[in-house]
């Protein structure tokens, strides 16, 4: 048998012989817009349709200054976790896990870095649970009135049923089909939420008023936000598995397809967010959901459209994060409990991990509160301050340079953010849970 430490202090070569994904692909055939429709599936997921309730607490200023602060922040830090890839002459850090046994050292990094970044991944994962069902839910009540209504564990339960097919795909390259087409209603369905939330207009009596809560409450309502916001900066925690599959030489190193796909990624990030936020806030004031879709009506065709775009999308983005576990896990399984590799490893080691997020997330479907503790306790680590140690530790930028005080403010603000909203996201889930009829 294994044991958390065990899993931590496998080496790299331990790890990739019980997957063909963590050797890399030895071809590394993919162009820069790979890593643009990758990125864009990791990064812009469930979080966009929270952001208009996130701004109901956070209001107009603040709102959109946290905003403007975390895409310019997570910006710089994707670029120096793109710079870091092959920082080392010769070598080449194919996963967030390398670059971290590099950074802080072979027995401190895999305990700084990879619970960082199955926390990301198997959280993304168990949101997207919620999610698809919610969206299959409310695509069904619309296009289908006179339906007999299913209880909405059901349809987390089909959506998850749909993963337990998708899961044997073999690889990173394979599911590049689905992640393009994920990334596609991406973009589709924010320009629909912000389009007809722009459409419908202003509620009546829209007030723009912080909600009515006592302080206790609406402070860690408020320290939620933030984590809602963290959240919908990802793709950090897969930045490296993607830049490993684009082939690389000292003429033309991975660094420069990679960057020019980020930008794309991060241009295609602010079409979608801000204005989502912005104009869903707008229309709704301080009464928006915590899905911006959910409080669409008409047109109906568009908005069961749009409910129908993110179920493919957390489709995409589900197994884009679960490959790097499924590579974990495999591996583990191969070495630890010597497993041969094949067919029925596949079988049972992603069958099971899809089966213990589907559990999760029928057990706990709350949608913003599952946002901002994920949020908190994993995105904002991987994503805001923990390339900022690393690039520190390896470049070691001159004291008191522009690069070491965006660094060190990188940091201090990551960590205030993780803090706040992992407290409040907990407290959050706790808070409803004790009013929720589980399983309803």
């Amino acid at each position: 048998m294994f044991n958390f430490t065990e899993i931590l202090f496998l080496t790299s070569q331990e790890l990739e012989s019980g997957s063909k994904w963590t050797e890399g692909d030895p071809s590394r055939r993919a162009k820069w817009w790979y890593s643009t429709f990758h990125t864009v599936t990791a990064m812009i997921g469930a979080g966009v349709l929270s952001l208009p309730y996130a701004m109901a607490y956070l209001g107009w200023g603040p709102g959109i200054m946290v905003m403007i602060l975390s895409w310019c922040m997570t910006l710089n830090t994707m670029w120096q976790m793109i710079q870091l890839h092959e920082c080392v002459p010769g070598t080449r850090f194919d996963r967030y896990l390398d670059l971290g046994r590099y950074a802080f050292g072979p027995k401190l990094g895999p305990w700084i870095v990879l619970p960082q970044q199955l926390i990301v991944q198997v959280g993304c994962d168990i949101v997207y649970m919620v999610t698809g069902g919610k969206c299959l839910k409310k695509f069904m009540e619309i296009s289908c009135t006179h339906c007999t209504p299913l209880r909405q564990s059901y349809w987390i339960l089909i959506f998850g049923g749909l993963h337990f097919f998708l899961s044997q795909l073999p690889n990173f390259n394979s599911v590049a089909g689905v992640s393009l087409a994920a990334a596609i209603m991406s973009l589709s369905y924010s320009t629909i939420a912000w389009a007809s939330s722009l459409a419908h207009g202003q509620v009546d009596n829209v007030s723009y008023a912080y909600k009515n809560a006592n302080p206790t409450d609406y402070m860690f309502r408020v320290f939620n936000a933030l984590g809602q916001i963290s959240f919908a900066f990802a793709g950090h925690a897969v930045a490296l598995e993607i830049q490993a599959t684009i082939p690389s030489t000292h003429e033309k190193p991975s660094k420069v397809p990679m960057w020019k796909g980020a930008i794309g990624a991060y241009f295609i990030n602010a079409i979608c967010y801000f204005p989502v936020a912005l104009i869903g806030y707008w229309a709704f004031g301080q009464d928006v959901d915590d899905n911006v879709l959910m409080a669409l009506k008409k047109p109906a065709w568009l908005i069961a459209a749009a409910n129908l775009m993110v179920v493919v999308h957390v489709i995409g983005s589900y197994q884009v994060y679960a490959m790097p576990v499924f590579g974990l896990l495999e591996g583990i399984m191969v070495k630890r409990l010597k497993f041969p590799p094949g067919f029925a490893l596949r079988l049972i080691a992603r069958s099971t991990f899809v089966a213990f997020t589907l559990f999760i997330g029928v057990t706990f479907p709350f949608f913003g509160d599952l946002l901002g503790f994920f949020g908190g306790f994993g995105f904002a680590p991987t994503s805001y301050f923990l390339p900022s140690i690393m690039w520190l530790i390896i470049k070691k930028p001159r004291r008191f340079s522009t690069k070491w005080f965006i660094n060190w403010a990188s940091i201090f603000v990551g960590l205030f953010i993780m803090l706040a909203s992992t407290i409040g996201g907990l407290r959050n889930i706790v808070a409803d849970a004790s009013t929720y009829s589980f399983y309803t």
